[in-house]
């Protein structure tokens, strides 16, 4: 079989450049997925449940060979900055407890059910020695698992340990979503948090780019595969 990775990512922002002049498919339940002759990357939303289907929709297109989950993380290890990229050896997930490993890579990853605060952080570093947490990395190596297809964990640090902005929670929706519009209003009625949001910007800027030249080195890897 023809080589066919899936990169799920939470929110098409996360691929934004990767995928500039792939075709894009828009499915039902705010799925988007975009595909090329060598891949296909699909964003559903952030959490388990919308990365079940972003796999799903992935699937959907075209016969997969790997699954890659890819986007944004929090740093848990205070050694880390922005733009790192973190290539999970260990993939846990807090909720049910399961691990699950790749023998390539040493940094640990946790997936929790919502976004983590600075406390939260620091507890998963104590506890897990994380380097990072994510929402959906458990999930899609669940289901890598249960088809028998080979897993990678890819994040790249868009907020370091101790950067904290409790307000991004409520603007998370049920269905995986950040309703970025309402965000923006919300704070611009409150200067105390432009400056917090003005570093939340140019980092995620800077981890994006940063995710993105990791991705296409990983594609160009599967590239001289075919």
């Amino acid at each position: 079989m023809k080589e066919c990775p899936a990169i799920i990512a939470a929110l098409p922002r996360e691929v934004t450049h990767l995928v500039r002049g792939w075709e894009e498919h828009r499915l039902p339940g705010k799925v988007v997925v975009y595909t090329n002759d060598l891949a296909v990357v699909a964003c559903a939303g952030m959490g388990a449940a919308r990365a079940a289907l972003a796999v799903q929709a992935a699937m959907s297109i075209k016969p997969i060979t790997a699954l890659l989950s890819v986007g944004l993380a929090g740093a848990c290890d205070p050694s880390l900055h922005v733009g790192d990229i973190v290539r999970a050896g260990v993939v846990v997930d807090t909720q049910s407890g399961e691990r699950f490993s790749n023998s390539q890579y040493k940094q640990v990853l946790v997936s929790t059910p919502a976004i983590a605060s600075v406390h939260e952080k620091q507890r998963l570093y104590a506890s897990y020695q994380a380097s990072a947490v994510d929402m959906e990395a458990a999930t899609v190596a669940r289901i890598a698992q249960a088809h028998s297809l080979p897993f990678q964990a890819i994040k790249v640090i868009s907020d370091e340990a101790t950067f904290e902005l409790k307000e991004l929670a409520r603007f998370a929706t049920h269905d995986g979503q950040f309703r970025e519009g309402a965000f923006a209003a919300y704070s611009v009625a409150r200067p105390q948090l432009w400056t917090k949001l003005f570093q939340l910007a140019g980092n995620s800027k800077r981890a994006v780019q940063s995710l993105t030249t990791e991705l296409e080195t990983q594609l160009d890897w599967y590239r001289q595969r075919t």
